[in-house]
């Protein structure tokens, strides 16, 4: 038995297509959805991902503010900047492509950034109200994957889910979102220090790896008919490939052949991150509404 593919693409898609209603209906209103996306440098990764987000934006009705700085930015212009787009009153959301040059401390910025239009979620007010249950914007990646699992049925409050990643962008956030009173799940978090991983992960009923090691979980590390959700991506040499590379998870793709639902690596989580980024968007602008 083969797991079924829990498609990202097509579930992303339909979202946007929600949304892109949502955005024509606050047009009619007098708000435009605004995204201002600042990217400092031309790292190839951040311009293909800044490129991907602009072209769903656009996809999405959302306009998108286009904010490109070279490589040698200092912090105070781009604090600078933060703070004017924070005072616009037509901008609704901020992104700042990470990672940053070596000469800007990204913590600085991530905390510049009102909480209001952290669509990102990255800003420690963003996170403080995800432990403390207040509302507030979700991340990315984190609300993509419960989306994802939600659009499935698969039953959350009842398993036991094990993550693999801490990081502050989906290890961490996730956990505190799936102990809430909303999920009320039995959740293992783990790490690429943990001992003896592939016991923890035998134990879930639900694993999410979040680690960023390319297929990091083979199918001897998991329970038969668990969920697999694949997080991670990785840029993996590959001389066949017509880039030279290949884009691979933290699962390997043969624990298919054990799993009963499997999001791959593309086509699963990504395609989420950008619709829920979408949908922080549009959510700030209805904010500025209430406001």
């Amino acid at each position: 038995m083969s797991a079924v593919i829990m498609d990202g693409k097509a579930l992303g898609l339909k979202i946007r297509e929600r949304l892109k209603e949502k955005c024509e209906q606050l047009k009619q209103k007098g708000i435009a959805p605004c995204l201002a996306v600042i990217l400092v440098g031309e790292d190839p990764a951040s311009l293909s991902y800044v490129t991907s987000k602009e072209k769903a934006l656009g996809e999405a009705g959302i306009k998108s503010r286009d904010i490109r700085l070279p490589a040698d930015t200092q912090e105070e212009g781009l604090l600078s900047i933060i703070a004017d787009l924070n005072k616009d009153e037509n901008t609704h959301g901020i992104l700042v492509q990470l990672p940053l040059p070596k000469q800007i401390n990204e913590l600085n910025v991530i905390c510049a950034v009102a909480p209001e239009k952290d669509v990102d979620c990255f800003h420690p007010v963003s996170m403080g109200n995800i432990i403390i249950d207040r509302p507030g914007f979700l991340p990315c990646t984190p609300r993509g994957v419960l989306t994802l699992l939600e659009e499935y049925n698969i039953p959350i409050a009842s398993s036991h889910l094990v993550i693999v990643g801490r990081s502050n962008i989906v290890g961490k956030p996730l956990f505190n979102l799936l102990i809430s009173k909303k999920y009320n799940a039995t959740v293992t978090l783990c790490h690429t220090g943990t001992y003896d991983l592939a016991y923890h992960t035998k134990q879930a009923d639900i694993l999410i790896a979040a680690a960023g090691m390319p297929s990091l979980i083979k199918p001897n590390m998991i329970k038969e008919n668990a969920v697999v959700i694949d997080v991670g991506i990785s840029r993996v040499t590959d001389a066949s490939a017509k880039k030279g590379y290949r884009l691979c998870g933290d699962v390997d793709v043969s624990v298919m052949e054990k799993a009963s639902f499997f999001s791959p690596v593309p086509g699963g989580v990504g395609p989420m991150t950008i619709a829920m980024l979408l949908q922080n968007v549009v959510e700030a602008a209805e904010n500025r509404i209430r406001r």
